[in-house]
This record gives structure tokens, C-alpha cells and sequence, in this order.
């Protein structure tokens, strides 16, 4: 009787919007007690651990993305307010930033304009087809914004959107560490690097080294999406 009832019950569990938000939170729990237990080692990054435990448990499974997505879509409506937040440690920095603008400004121009040609040079000397140069393009945007250019320059947003995620995840894990290795210690310029090159997620790593370098970071993130969507369409006429 039990063993005809369980099956029953997973898949009445695996249907249901709470499902997911409790596997989205309990796969983030599972990462953040990993990175804990390493030592907030950068590689060892919490969000890239959530998402190969909920891809492995949707695939073990069998339950769509569009199923998961519709639990687990409260997340992402907290991703705005989240964002929002970050103007708390900005304004906290106010006066730095202020006497730094020029520096932001030049740093910030120097990282959008590099991740650009980097990307599309690399992409053109494997001889990528042009659909992926197009969405590899804005990477170190966030997602909304690189799948927006994306699709304005004619390719698929939804590439975009893989991109971004890993450009995010691999600023995070090996940014922290480059830097170090390059002797950058000033927390702004650590920020600025980490926001820039990789976004939210590297931003939430800037924040697990201090205020500063978060509070950098989130203001280098949303810098660069500006910057991304002026720039390359400006740029597209000779990198296309």
C-alpha cells in the first residue's frame, strides 16, 4: 500500500509550486554550507553548486524547466529588490565614489570595451558562427540586459542568458584569485574588476570580502550594463 502511495505523492510534490521554491532553497543551502566547509574558497562558488544539484534533480526527475520555472519564480521576482538593495552600501561609499568618478568612469569604459572585443575577437578566431558571436557579445552584462542587445542585434537571447550565467560563475571562482595574484588589493579596484567583469554573481562574491568591495562592484554592474547597450551597438557595425 505504501509503495503504491509514495509514487503518488512525488508526483503530485514534483507538480506543485512549493516543490520547486523548496529545491531552489535547499540546493543554495547545500552550496552555501559547501563553501563554508571549504573555506570560502572562491571555486568552491554556492550558486554554481544550486544550480548542478536542481539540474540534476529536475533531470532525475523528468520535470520540465517551464514546471520548475513556475515554482520557482518568487526567486526570481526578488532578484529586483535584491538590486535595489545594493543602493544601501552605495550610498554609504557616496563621498568615495564621488572623488573617484573620473577613475570609475575611465576603469569602467577600459572593462566594457575589453570584455567586448575580447569576446568577439575570440569568438571570430574559432571561427564561432555568427549566432553565438552575437550572443557571446554582451556577456559581462546582466542577463536582462545582454538578452535585450542580443535580440535588438539579431541573435538568440536565450544563448545570451547561458553566457552571462557563465561569465558570472567564472568571474566569481577565479576573479578573487587573478587579482591577488596580480597584487590588486585596493577593495574599490577589486570591486570595479569583479562587478564589470561578471556581474551579480561576481558581486555577491565582492561582498564576502567587504562593503567596499561589494558596494563597488554592484555600482560597476549597473555601469556596465549602461555601458554595454551604448556601446556595442555603436561597435557592431565593424565587429559584425
Amino acid at each position: 500500500m505504501i509503495r503504491d502511495t509514495v509514487p503518488d505523492i512525488w508526483v503530485y510534490l514534483a507538480t506543485t509550486p512549493l516543490f520547486a521554491l523548496l529545491l531552489t532553497l535547499v540546493a543554495y543551502q547545500i552550496g552555501m554550507a559547501l563553501h563554508v566547509r571549504s573555506g570560502f574558497m572562491a571555486i568552491v562558488n554556492p550558486v554554481l553548486l544550486a544550480i548542478l544539484i536542481v539540474v540534476g534533480v529536475l533531470l532525475l526527475t523528468d520535470t520540465g524547466y517551464q514546471t520548475y520555472f513556475d515554482g520557482a519564480q518568487f526567486v526570481h521576482f526578488l532578484l529586483g529588490p535584491a538590486t535595489v538593495a545594493l543602493a544601501v552600501p552605495l550610498y554609504r561609499q557616496f563621498e568615495r565614489i564621488r572623488k573617484s568618478w573620473k577613475a570609475i568612469l575611465a576603469s569602467l569604459v577600459a572593462g566594457s570595451l575589453t570584455s567586448i572585443l575580447t569576446a568577439v575577437g575570440i569568438a571570430r578566431l574559432f571561427s564561432a558562427p555568427g549566432d553565438i558571436v552575437t550572443a557571446l557579445a554582451p556577456k559581462a552584462a546582466t542577463t536582462p540586459v545582454a538578452m535585450a542587445i542580443t535580440e535588438a542585434l539579431g541573435g538568440p537571447p536565450s544563448l545570451s542568458a547561458v553566457f552571462v550565467l557563465m561569465t558570472g560563475m567564472l568571474g566569481a571562482m577565479l576573479g578573487p584569485a587573478l587579482l591577488s595574484l596580480l597584487r590588486i588589493d585596493d577593495p574599490a579596484s577589486r570591486g570595479l574588476a569583479l562587478g564589470t567583469a561578471s556581474h551579480g554573481i561576481g558581486t555577491a562574491r565582492a561582498f564576502q570580502e567587504s562593503e567596499v568591495t561589494g558596494a563597488f562592484s554592484g555600482l560597476a554592474m549597473g555601469l556596465n550594463a549602461i555601458a554595454t547597450a551604448l556601446l556595442l551597438p555603436l561597435l557592431w557595425y565593424w565587429l559584425a
